[in-house]
């Protein structure tokens, strides 16, 4: 009995230590709770209805939405408990405070301990949002309680060797509308598929944001160079298709964190704006760093890719299988099921296909053809969503992620680790435009068809 006391005390004093080691506590939500689970929610006291909203909040906020699609839920689940809410978003963090009708009011200050993104349960809270709504509020705190629970519980849609194969298929979709040929697009396959698995199983140990893409990058990198050297052991090619390298690693561009932030800041949601874009920035930049100190390591020089000497007819039908095949990768990465990364992917085929055709045929440059890639997106996400029910971000953002000028971020920061400030600045300036441009092709779609996202109360 003695040895089975000191057993349990020491691990007891082990779960203590490991516990001391966490940053971020998890919250115990029905804690906040002494009514029973039979109790209507709108009789609950102010705490406890406050709690509600604040739980709705932090789920959302933690599956990627932006922060307007996050305060629009509380506002309707505060109303439809008899409060006001107001709530100040960030990246990671969330404060609100919430009034009862007798103006006695209830504060909670709440963080997430990382960021990202889950479209399939965004899905899931928007539908919860709606029913509530419906239903005007009439529901028990159990039948709350058991429904975010079911949401929140729910496991991983893909194995990480789905998702691996997934970001093998985008980014083998992405060298290609780059202009990369049939060797680029195996290579950059291979190298994502082992970046990306990497990076999943960093991920589910919950390793530090910079450890897990700098460890992703150098693995994609490495990986595409293996790939080439095996094909070159059996088939004479030309070391020029080692320019694809870079490919392998367009898998870590932090896409919904990107365009969400244009969204956030268009509608003076400044804080959670300025946070996801520094979030964003921060991961570019060590992405490409990495991807620099690789390539100098492994002795490689981005340059223009081989031309393909495809006929207009041809390429634009390539174009539209690899735009769909990088969308679809990109959506199944966020966690969409696959009719949601389906219909991601038909929208995303058709606006990126337009975009790139305009940039080759027409006098319209890159970002004026981005912000109109963007605004078709948005203007068929918003038809598509009105007979299926989706969200709107779940599918406009996933459609225009391959539109982001990862590659020329990667050449901006190679020439300019070189110290070739003038190209690098050449580059950074013509990616710093098509980012810019792929949000507001976004808002002017949300402005045109949202009559909601329009107005500013």
């Amino acid at each position: 009995m003695k040895n089975q006391d000191k057993n349990e005390r020491v691990n007891k004093l082990h779960r203590i230590h490991n516990l001391s080691h966490h940053h971020h506590m998890r919250i115990r939500w029905q804690d906040f709770f002494t009514s029973d689970n039979v109790t209507p929610a709108k009789d609950a006291n102010l705490a406890e209805r406050s709690v509600i909203v604040g739980h709705i909040g932090m789920m959302l906020l933690s599956y990627g939405t932006g922060a307007w699609r996050v305060r629009s839920a509380m506002n309707t689940i505060a109303r439809s408990l008899d409060m006001t809410c107001s709530a100040d978003i960030g990246l990671v963090s969330l404060e609100y405070t919430c009034v009862d009708q007798d103006g006695h009011s209830y504060t909670q200050a709440l963080s997430l301990p990382s960021t990202g993104v889950n479209t399939t349960k965004l899905d899931l809270m928007e539908k919860f949002v709606n029913e509530f709504k419906e239903d005007k509020g009439n529901w028990t705190i159990g039948q709350i309680h058991n429904r975010l629970s079911k949401i929140s519980q729910m496991k991983a849609a893909y194995m990480p060797w789905q998702v691996a194969l997934a970001a093998g298929l985008a980014c083998a979709g992405f060298i290609f509308l780059l202009g990369g040929g049939i060797f680029e697009v195996i290579c950059a396959f291979f190298g994502a598929c082992a970046g990306n698995y990497v990076r999943r199983k960093m991920g589910d140990r919950h390793l530090t944001i910079l450890a897990n893409i700098t460890v992703a990058v150098a693995v994609a990198c490495c990986v595409y160079v293996l790939v080439f050297y095996l094909i070159r052991l059996f088939y004479p090619i030309s070391l020029r298709h080692l320019d694809g390298y870079i490919g392998a690693c367009l898998f870590v561009i932090p896409g919904f964190p990107f365009i969400t932030s244009g969204l956030d800041i268009s509608k003076l949601d400044m804080r959670s704006g300025l946070e996801r874009m520094a979030y964003a920035v921060m991961i570019i930049v060590v992405a490409t760093a990495v991807g620099w100190v690789t390539a100098l390591c492994l002795n490689l020089h981005p340059q223009d890719f081989l031309p393909l000497n495809l006929n207009p007819t041809l390429l634009t039908s390539f174009r539209l299988v690899a735009s769909f095949c990088g969308v679809f990768g990109f959506s199944i990465m966020f966690n969409s099921h696959p009719k949601m990364a389906a219909l991601a992917g038909i929208i995303g085929a058709v606006a990126n296909t337009l975009r790139l055709s305009l940039v080759d045929w027409t006098v319209i440059p890159p970002s004026a053809a981005a912000f109109l890639g963007a605004l078709l997106a948005g203007l068929l996400a918003s038809l598509v969503r009105k007979k299926v029910g989706y969200p709107r971000i779940a599918i406009t953002v996933p459609s225009i992620v391959i539109m982001v000028p990862g590659l020329y971020m990667y050449r901006s920061m190679f020439n300019l680790g070189l110290a070739s400030i003038n190209a690098g600045a050449l580059w950074a300036t013509k990616a710093l435009m098509i980012v810019l441009c792929l949000p507001l092709g976004l808002i002017a779609a949300r402005i045109i068809a949202d009559k909601e996202w329009r107005h500013a109360g």
